[in-house]
């Protein structure tokens, strides 16, 4: 059973989805993914979270992000479910979901909590980056929708920090101002954040949003 944890590389898979069968790694290309798991077809969160993630097209695409969902039922299901998603939420599903009838993706990413469900896979996020290494994991039981808005602010926070030394502060957004990396002197300050900032401790030290 994997235990996948920050850093590690996505693992790679060939599968059936409902837009032809696709090699994971190779789908992503250079861009960033977000891989999503669903209890089961034909569920009324799922619907609701699915649709939702169609919605958010615009949102996705001007951050470079694939988003992909994944349930245990298979592709012909899927494309049946995916008027009903079309219909109640108003939108055009317009991304991949994949057939996972063996499991074989549920058990290659540890979806399947059997405390939680013995056979459904629970509400897994995986945040890929083009390095293909996972940036982010979440897991919500079934009863409970994800957030996709606390999702793009995560990815917003990811796609900040990879290139500039910055970290996030408790409920950022994006456009607001960021915590100085404890690996920049003083000294270094003008060199990287020409804003200027404010230093609150010497251990706290905020800029405003570097590529803003």
């Amino acid at each position: 059973m994997a235990h996948l944890r920050l850093g590690d590389i996505a693992p790679n898979f060939t599968v059936d989805t409902t837009e032809g069968e696709i090699n994971f790694h190779e789908w992503l290309g250079d861009s960033w993914g977000i891989l999503f798991s669903h209890p089961a077809d034909y569920t009324p969160v799922c619907t609701t979270e699915l649709g939702t993630v169609a919605n958010y097209h615009g949102e996705f695409k001007k951050r470079n992000v694939k988003p992909i969902a994944l349930s245990v039922d298979g592709v012909a299901s899927h494309k049946e479910w995916i008027k009903d998603i079309n219909e109640t939420q108003n939108t055009t599903v317009d991304y991949p979901i994949i057939g996972d009838e063996d499991h074989k993706v549920a058990e290659l990413y540890d979806m399947i909590h059997p405390n939680a469900s013995e056979k459904a896979t629970v509400r897994s996020v995986f945040v890929i980056g083009p390095d293909k290494k996972i940036k982010l994991t979440l897991t919500y039981p079934p009863s409970t929708g994800r957030n996709f808005d606390e999702i793009l602010r995560v990815i917003d926070s990811l796609q900040l920090t990879a290139y500039h030394k910055v970290a996030t502060p408790a409920n950022w957004k994006d456009g607001e101002d960021c915590v100085i990396s404890p690996s920049v002197s003083n000294e270094q300050i003008p060199e990287f954040f020409p804003k200027g900032h404010t230093e609150i401790k010497p251990y706290l030290r905020m800029t405003p949003q570097p590529n803003k």
